[in-house]
């Protein structure tokens, strides 16, 4: 039964975060349809990225006081209607920003609430669970181009209303089981609370200091990641002087990856602890990023690519677990702040890697990422080994 709850969280999570995936589909369909230019249709981007990760804390408190189950379904039905009137929006701008605020609202409202969901139906399996979860998340923006591309160009813009059809079945879907998963949940917490009493007593206490420095960890986590999605296409085509055809495979060969690294990662972290999985994913990056920039070969490059997307994804689901595990008073608003900027934060870092690539070249630029993973090496050994 808690195999059908997680899966449900998962899919919903996935159509949730296509959105994310499907909208930067749909600005060039719109760029040649309305004749904005780049800065309007970065706006549009700027709206969902920044609402959803500036209001998730806030529905993670909520979902902390006042356990409301349904911003789950109600999250996954906001953001891909939002996204679904942006195509019949396109003569009006500032409504498109409108709903591409309120897109990313929808996103902000599911991502704490599911995985302070995700936590309590997992049980002591704690790190299996929030895979299987998060990797939703990452399949739905790979997926949200490949969705989003064939609509828009058989239906033209007026098909953006398709792809809220995702978005509704998840929500239909969702509400049905949530009576079930309430009650799971429960039983689950009180399970949880007999063991801790059984052990010496309750104990939870919320280690403020400790979650600082994994927000830190998933900072640097975030800004790797998004670095890399945004400059390897142009490392491959400027630097290694392929297609590019091949420079935008190279991103779907790195999520493909790290897709499947996630769904092992979770349990290896139940079984052999999450700070020993941080650590080896840190220690796969520092030596990884180095040897790409230093690589002339694209196969051997591609090659370099597989521990670089293994560390980098297979840190993301102990990171999560550990801020919960540190806030377990408070477990929606650590999942609204590790999600949130675990999802954003590193677009916002970008740009200034881009302006150091214009000034030093994107070899030297992606070669400074590397300074990352020996900081969030270093706080992995110096984290209390009670947080593992």
């Amino acid at each position: 039964m808690k195999k059908k709850y997680i899966m449900a969280l998962s899919a919903g999570h996935a159509s949730t975060d296509m959105n994310v995936g499907a909208l930067a589909t749909m600005l060039p369909f719109l760029m040649v349809a309305t004749g904005m230019g780049y800065a309007q249709a970065a706006g549009l981007t700027f709206a969902i990225a920044v609402t959803s990760s500036l209001t998730q804390p806030f529905f993670g408190i909520i979902a902390d006081k006042y356990s409301k189950t349904w911003l789950v379904p109600a999250g996954v039905l906001l953001s891909g209607a939002g996204l679904a009137v942006i195509g019949l929006l396109s003569n009006h701008y500032w409504l498109m920003f409108t709903a591409a605020l309120l897109s990313g609202l929808g996103v902000a409202a599911f991502h704490p609430e599911g995985a302070r969901m995700a936590n309590k139906l997992s049980g002591e399996k704690k790190g299996g669970t929030m895979s299987v979860f998060t990797v939703g998340g990452t399949l739905g923006i790979a997926t949200g181009p490949l969705i989003a591309a064939p609509v828009l160009f058989y239906f033209g813009l007026q098909g953006s209303l398709f792809l809220m059809v995702p978005g509704l079945i998840m929500c239909v879907w969702i509400i049905r089981l949530i009576p079930g998963m309430r009650g799971l949940a429960a039983t689950n917490e009180l399970e949880e609370q007999k063991a801790r009493i059984e052990k010496g007593g309750d104990g939870q206490k919320n280690e403020w200091l400790l979650f600082f420095w994994l927000c830190m960890a998933i900072t640097f986590r975030s800004i790797i990641s998004h670095s890399m999605n945004t400059f390897l296409p142009s490392y491959w085509v400027n630097n290694l002087h392929q297609s590019m055809a091949t420079g935008g495979i190279v991103v779907s060969f790195k999520v493909f990856i790290g897709a499947i690294v996630t769904v092992i990662c979770g349990p290896l972290a139940d079984r052999f602890g999450m700070l020993n999985i941080i650590k080896v994913g840190w220690l796969l990056m520092l030596p990884s990023i180095f040897f790409l920039t230093d690589i002339t070969n694209p196969i051997l490059a591609l090659v370099m690519l597989i521990p670089i997307a293994a560390g980098n994804y297979g840190i993301m689901v102990p990171l999560i677990v550990l801020g919960q595990k540190c806030l377990p008073k408070s477990i929606g608003f650590a999942s609204g702040i590790v999600l949130g900027l675990g999802g954003s934060i590193g677009g916002m870092v970008t740009p200034l890697l881009g302006m150091y690539a214009d000034a030093h070249g994107l070899a030297a630029a992606l070669r400074l990422l590397a300074i990352l993973p020996a900081i969030g090496l270093g706080i992995a050994f110096l984290s209390k080994p009670s947080a593992k």
